[in-house]
């Protein structure tokens, strides 16, 4: 199962941008693909400079929630236009094997 997050759902991240500045991050779905896991995904067409930084979040995020609970896995999974469009995955299988590959905020983008 999957859903669209929005502001009336409220699931947000603080991050600090490339200003410095704390702000609030809505990653764009959450995909249930199991009783107990979780993808939180975010596409994106065109980045900005807090994307890598979101993105950084959501994995630290993710990592964090993990590590202290047991109920459920979470999986930061970040979805490029570009790429999409080249590897053209037709499930959510193909897509999370393409890429949920690590995204370090010092990678160029």
């Amino acid at each position: 199962s999957y859903a669209k997050n929005y502001f009336a759902v409220h699931f947000k991240i603080d991050y600090r941008d490339a200003n410095g500045e704390i702000r609030d991050y809505y990653p764009d779905f959450f995909v249930k693909v199991s009783d107990k896991e979780i993808y939180i995904v975010e596409t994106k067409g065109r980045e900005d400079l807090d994307d890598p930084l979101k993105i950084e979040r959501l994995r630290l995020w993710c990592a964090d929630v993990n590590k202290n609970q047991k109920d459920f896995k979470y999986h930061c999974l970040y979805v490029r236009q570009e790429e999409y469009e080249k590897y053209s995955p037709r499930s959510f299988v193909e897509l999370a094997k393409n890429f949920r590959h690590p995204i370090k905020s010092k990678d160029k983008f």
